[in-house]
């Protein structure tokens, strides 16, 4: 096992990782920005480095800080969270050739899973449904156009290095084709600097589930279940539950046994997410494999009482699994909200500030994974979220009821600031979410 490990993030996935690292009997360092300095969790961690000015492109993001800081404290590996660097299979090589274990997995993986295109024919070979569409990047409209007329209107152009909605259009007919072209290669050569695209048919108002994988040093790969990430808006998750209401046991040993296949055709180690959309009637479609852990991740670790960041740990450090597929098993239901600093009345803007007061929830089926405290200042430079509040009950609806009475105890309070409270106990009032009848345009049909 390491005896000291590096940090590269921030916010609560660095205390996240703290946690696990501590809890193992590791070291763990953390890097910062200035906008960072003070940041409660750095107290708790055994070294914290300073790497740069507030600027993502001049700290977290700039490798040769973080390698230099890796070498100053003397570390065995780097957890990179997620975001930021946890995808960039340069920075993996480049932790390798410095004799530092990265703690994900490899980086030919990273950039085979990383490339959608590329994802996407590895799922073909592996005999894992995807969605209709272009066998691999377009290179000009005329040949998306032609793909376009043959699988049927509407279509999608994604960027083949997109994430987070970015790089993606949709179609209806031939001209706004051209015009959706253009503009996602143009976005995605902005965000990634790579604009090249694909094309697939358009499956409307789908569900979005999602399964989560976990390889061991020896090529054993395990699925943990599913997660459901349907309630999100402009591609942007705001809430995650397991087990999915939309999913019966027959498609859920389908869609695990898929994950699982893609993985090892993959050659996948450590923890990973694959990602599906699922449609109206029952059929379900490769999207990505996320080769890192997701923010979500502890809905799964809730419903399956695994602990997935300590299991990265082990798994880079060498170790394999100790259990197999038929020990997971699901017990009752889970789900998260993430709580945003954002003003939800006026187009989610952000809404950072100096948090003055805060109350955050507890009691029976409530975790709460946040990095903020009384007197924290949050820094506008950076991701909004300022809490992860999950709850788990013995089904959905009584996982409902401790959300309600869970919610609406926090005080997150200070000048300007605002969150994402008011649209989380909407929501829970909502007959159609109570239900569990969401597919991914629900909220935008909600605000709307």
């Amino acid at each position: 096992m390491f005896g000291r490990i590096l940090i590269a993030n921030r916010g609560e996935i660095a205390l996240r990782v703290i946690r696990a690292a501590h809890e193992l009997g590791i070291e763990a360092v953390c890097v910062y920005s200035t906008a960072d300095k003070g940041a409660p969790y750095l107290d708790i961690a055994d070294d914290a480095i300073c790497i740069g000015p507030p600027s993502s492109s001049q700290s977290y993001l700039d490798i040769p800080r973080i390698l230099s800081a890796a070498e100053i404290a003397d570390v065995d590996a780097i957890h990179p969270g997620y975001g930021f660097l946890a995808e960039n299979a340069k920075f993996a090589e480049m932790c390798e050739s410095c004799g530092i274990q990265f703690i994900g997995p490899s980086p030919k993986v990273i950039h085979s899973c990383g490339d959608k295109a590329t994802a996407k024919a590895l799922a073909l070979s592996a005999g894992v449904p995807v969605v209709p569409g272009s066998e691999g990047i377009i290179d000009t409209v005329e040949e998306a156009a032609k793909i376009a007329s043959e699988i049927g209107y509407p279509v999608i152009i994604k960027a083949t290095a997109g994430g987070g909605g970015r790089g993606m259009r949709v179609a209806h007919n031939e001209p706004s084709l051209r015009s959706a072209f253009e503009q996602a290669r143009a976005e995605a050569k902005s965000a990634f600097s790579n604009g090249d695209c694909y094309i697939e048919k358009f499956v409307q108002n789908p569900k979005h589930v999602e399964v989560q994988i976990l390889g061991g040093a020896d090529g054993t790969v395990v699925h943990l279940g599913e997660r459901d990430c349907s309630t999100q808006r402009r591609h942007q998750k705001l809430i995650e539950e397991s087990p999915s209401p939309a999913l019966d046991a027959d498609t859920r040993k389908r869609m695990g046994d898929a994950a699982v296949a893609f993985a090892k055709a993959a050659g996948y180690t450590n923890a990973g997410t694959v990602e599906f959309l699922l449609d109206h009637d029952g059929s379900f479609y490769f999207i990505e494999l996320n080769a890192r852990i997701q923010v979500e991740h502890c809905v799964t670790e809730m419903v399956t009482g695994i602990d997935l960041v300590k299991w990265q740990l082990r798994v880079a450090a060498g170790e394999n699994l100790d259990f197999t597929q038929d020990d997971v098993k699901l017990t009752g239901h889970c789900i998260e909200f993430r709580i945003n600093a954002e003003n939800t009345q006026r187009n989610f803007a952000p809404a950072p500030g100096r948090i003055e007061k805060l109350f955050l929830p507890g009691g029976r089926g409530v975790r709460v994974d946040s990095h903020v405290m009384a007197g924290y200042e949050i820094p506008r430079f950076y991701d909004s979220m300022i809490a992860k509040i999950l709850v788990h009950g013995d089904d959905r609806q009584d996982a409902i009821r401790i959300a309600r009475r869970a919610l609406q105890e926090i005080r997150v309070e200070g000048p300007g600031l605002a969150t994402t409270v008011p649209l989380h106990l909407q929501l829970l009032s909502d007959a159609t979410f109570v239900n569990g009848e969401i597919d991914t345009g629900y909220l935008e049909r909600l605000l709307d």
